[in-house]
Formats: structure tokens, C-alpha cells, sequence
């Protein structure tokens, strides 16, 4: 797998090499025909909907700099090459990176050989390198797995030139590129019906970052329960996926009263809270009851074992490549999320 940061392969090059300046790209053609990727493929594409002004500032662009799709990797798209992109833009946390393992399963089993590229930070310049490296490469279709929500913008253009499936919750059909996911609302839900079904009425909710698309349908799932159970919809607690927020939170509960239950974003989460609620002597579930997500490897193990939502990442990894496939072969896709399970254990309990 391909880890820097700016989704170019590591590879060693003599100082003459090093020297020499790298071919222009799209998006250098973009900034100096001051537009957007989009345009540019649309331009390279001959879509129909371009001003001819905007079309030609974009050709003289391409000729200023000598910028030159790579047509070996086109005919290697049409001629079926065997092999697809994956690139994961995201931090490693859990649930993206037994993603990757998933697809890449799946895609040895369809017969495919895979080229990966993270990207933790990225730019609209790092996916443009990457987009380009795919292509060079004559990859047949491309895997996103794009939980951030400034995600979608950055790759619809490259969406027109090669078929794309996102892994991104939340995010309907009907786009240049195609979405799958697990139901993350329905996984919250599970996680809050349990604790109704016990006798809870005050769930907290300690939600995962604002700009990841899980975290976002996990607080909307979260409250429509709640909703739907006619109970009272308190304010989440912000947090981001880690322990130590999570401690922090725990923590922080104790000092200023427990509620009933806490539906934690993810495993790790829950992992800090009861952490923090051990050391202050507080029971779990006997004081307050505490569910995950994710069930992570060890979750059975915590102290108390973590009820939580298990995503089938085996099950999305296969449907992702699946979609991509038939995207690449005109066939129709099957956009249904992947329905998570409740994996009831010991840190839940009648309410007190």
C-alpha cells in the first residue's frame, strides 16, 4: 500500500532524475486556465455544456504547458487492464482501514490486482496526483473511501473520466460517482432501541467529528430514535473517535452527573469512558450503561465487555468492488447500505 502523503509512490531517483521537473498535471492546467477540475475534464471530454471561451482558455492553457493525457492508459481502460484503484482518504481509524482490507479481499477474488494510496490530509492538488498516477496506470475503476464530507466536491470530475464508488455514508444516487456504505443511522438506532427496550429515558450521546459522514448519520440515527421513542433529545457531546477524548468525557459525566446511558460513536470512545468511570468507582452497567460502534477486536474483552454495532466490513468490501464492476461494464448497481447488528454484552443493563 502506498502511504505518502500526497499519494505519490516512494521510489528512488538518481539527482539527475530528482532534477528533472515532473510533467504538468490537470490541476496545473486548471490554475492556469482558471477553472475548476470539472471544467477541465469536461473540456478534455468534449462536453457539450463548456462556453467556447471557457473551452478555448482551457486549450491554450493545455498548450502553454505541453499537458498530455496519458493514451496508453486510456486504451488500457478500454482493453480491460485488470486493475482497479483504491485510495483511502482518511486518518487509519478502524472502520476505513478494514475497508481497505475488505476491498482488496474482494478484489483478488474478481480477479483484479489493486494499486492503493492513502491520503490523511489531503488537497485537491494530492487527489489530482493521484487521479493521475490511476490513470497512468490504465486502472479500470477507482474506490474512494471518503468518510469526510469536503470529499465529494474534490473527486466529481475525475468521476466523468473513470467509473468511481465512494464508501461515504449518507450520500444518495444519482451522482457522477456511485456511494455505498453500512446503514450508520440504522446501526445508531439499534444501539439507542436497546437501551429504550432496558428502561433508559436520558441517552447521551458522545458524537465522532462533525466533518465525517459516519458521525453525522450516527447522531441523526441517535436522535430520530429518540425521537420516535418520544423521549427527550439532549445535546451530543462533541468528541473525535480516540480514548482520551473519551476518558475526558467519562470524566467530565462523573463530576457533573451520570445520565442514565451513554451511545458512544465508536468503540474507542467507550473504551475511554469506561476507563474514566472505573477509576471513580462508578458501575457499569449497574450506575449507567454504555454502547459502542464498530466492535473493534478486543471490545468482548473490555471490563465489562462493550455492547456495540458490528459493521460487516467483509460484506461491504465485496459490495463495493461488486458496484464497481458493474459500473465499469454498464450493468445496474445496487445502491441498498449494508445493515450493521447489535452485539449485546455485559457494559448495558436494566435501568436503575
Amino acid at each position: 500500500m502506498t502511504g505518502a502523503d500526497d499519494g505519490a509512490p516512494r521510489v528512488a531517483r538518481s539527482p539527475k532524475a530528482a532534477a528533472r521537473p515532473r510533467p504538468p498535471a490537470m490541476h496545473d492546467v486548471a490554475r492556469l486556465a482558471g477553472v475548476s477540475h470539472q471544467t477541465v475534464s469536461r473540456v478534455l471530454n468534449e462536453h457539450p455544456n463548456v462556453r467556447e471561451e471557457t473551452r478555448q482558455r482551457v486549450l491554450d492553457a493545455i498548450a502553454e504547458l505541453g499537458y498530455r493525457r496519458n493514451s496508453a492508459a486510456r486504451a488500457l481502460v478500454t482493453r480491460r487492464s485488470g486493475v482497479l484503484g483504491v485510495v483511502m482518504i482518511s486518518a487509519p481509524e478502524f472502520g476505513p482501514t478494514s475497508t481497505i482490507i475488505a476491498l482488496e479481499s474482494a478484489a483478488h477474488a474478481a480477479g483484479y490486482s489493486v494499486s492503493f494510496t492513502t491520503l490523511p490530509n489531503f488537497s485537491s492538488e494530492q487527489i489530482s496526483r493521484v487521479f493521475e498516477h490511476f490513470f497512468a496506470l490504465g486502472v479500470e475503476g477507482v474506490v474512494v473511501v471518503a468518510p469526510l464530507s469536503s470529499v465529494a466536491e474534490t473527486i466529481r470530475p475525475f468521476a466523468l473520466q473513470v467509473p468511481v464508488v465512494t464508501i461515504a455514508a449518507g450520500q444518495g444516487p444519482g451522482q457522477e460517482f456511485h456511494p455505498i456504505s453500512v446503514d450508520q443511522q440504522l446501526g445508531a438506532r439499534l444501539a439507542v432501541r436497546h437501551l429504550v427496550e432496558l428502561g433508559h429515558r436520558e441517552i447521551v450521546h458522545v458524537r465522532g467529528p462533525r466533518d465525517w459522514f459516519d458521525a453525522q448519520e450516527r447522531c441523526l440515527g441517535w436522535r430520530a430514535e429518540l425521537e420516535d421513542a418520544g423521549l427527550a433529545v439532549p445535546e451530543p457531546i462533541e468528541a473525535d473517535w480516540s480514548g482520551a477524548r473519551g476518558f475526558e468525557i467519562g470524566r467530565a459525566l462523573v463530576r457533573e452527573g451520570l445520565p442514565s446511558a451513554v451511545f458512544a460513536a465508536n468503540d474507542q470512545l467507550a473504551l475511554g469512558m469506561l476507563r474514566a468511570f472505573a477509576e471513580a468507582g462508578v458501575s457499569v452497567p449497574g450506575d449507567v450503561s454504555v454502547v459502542g460502534f464498530d466492535d473493534i477486536p478486543g471490545s468482548a474483552y473490555f471490563q465489562p465487555p462493550l455492547t456495540t454495532v458490528r459493521q460487516e466490513f467483509d460484506q461491504l468490501g465485496r459490495k463495493a468492488i461488486g458496484m464497481l464492476l458493474a459500473a465499469i461494464t454498464g450493468d445496474p448497481l445496487d445502491h441498498t447500505p449494508i445493515p450493521p447488528r447489535l452485539v449485546p454484552r455485559a457494559s448495558t443493563g436494566p435501568a436503575k
